[in-house]
């Protein structure tokens, strides 16, 4: 099993080619926060960068015993549309990241797994975050009462592998990191051995 770790991709050996030269915490919420900064670019001259800082967080592929994967339909208020997506969520401070996966199946789909594993890391949107997407497949799910927070308008589905794997590679999963974690785990799923 691949180590859970919030490590950067590169080898720490390349230098930033853009310096910080202040910062501060421009707005922030229970979630997230924004800081600014101001940098010298790499020709020298004067620019604003604008990070939203968030302390990362897991997405987790939920399959049953008998080989269904858990999809949720989520309203997301802030795109106006209904999104397919897989169950995930912040990272819980004092809670590893499976302890984190864990509450996060049982608070969505009201599942607990008799595996967890971890698949990788990726960022969400390294064009304006920092966030860190941690991906987890687990196994041997049962569903029972979920327990959503009141702004979470989620419906729970169980869908055949194929029928998930077809559904992203046409584009109907439109929430990219629950996408980008199905095609991680494609070959995985495709062949895990299910109790006869």
């Amino acid at each position: 099993m691949q180590k859970a770790s919030k490590e950067k991709q590169n080898s720490g050996d390349e230098k930033s080619p853009i310096k910080a030269v202040s910062s501060r915490i421009a707005w922030t919420s229970p979630w997230y926060q924004v800081r600014e900064d101001k940098v010298l670019l790499p020709d020298g001259s004067p620019g604003v960068f604008n990070v939203v800082e968030h302390s990362g967080a897991v997405w987790i592929i939920p399959v049953t015993s008998e080989g269904d994967v858990v999809l949720l339909r989520h309203y997301r208020y802030s795109v106006d549309d209904w999104c397919w997506e897989i169950p995930a969520g912040g990272i819980k401070v004092g809670l590893s990241l499976e302890e984190t996966a864990l509450a996060e199946l049982r608070e969505e789909v009201g599942g607990t797994a008799s595996e967890m594993i971890y698949i990788g890391q990726f960022y969400t949107s390294n064009g304006i975050s920092n966030e860190v997407a941690h991906i987890f497949l687990a196994l041997g799910v049962e569903l029972g009462e979920s327990n959503h927070e009141p702004a979470e308008v989620i419906e729970v589905h169980l869908k055949p592998l194929d029928e998930i794997m077809e559904m992203a590679h046409r584009n109907e999963i439109s929430d990219g990191p629950s996408a980008l974690a199905l095609f991680l785990c494609e070959e995985r799923l495709r062949n895990l051995t299910l109790p006869t």
